[in-house]
């Protein structure tokens, strides 16, 4: 649900997430590693805090 949530606001913001994770200093495929296991809160802070949304935004 996270990542389904990530790639839909990358999406909507002509992004890939891939260029996401470069953006934000997180290793290659560490977003879409998301779909089998959580993500850290700091790392999900860093997503919300790029797209200006909250983290319960993701959780939803």
């Amino acid at each position: 649900m996270i990542l389904k949530k990530i790639s839909e606001l990358a999406e909507k913001n002509g992004i890939t997430i891939g260029y996401l994770e470069k953006t934000l200093g997180f290793g290659n495929a560490t977003i879409r590693g998301w779909k089998e296991s959580s993500p850290s809160v700091e790392k999900l802070k860093k997503v919300a805090d790029y797209f200006g949304v909250s983290i319960e935004y993701f959780l939803e």
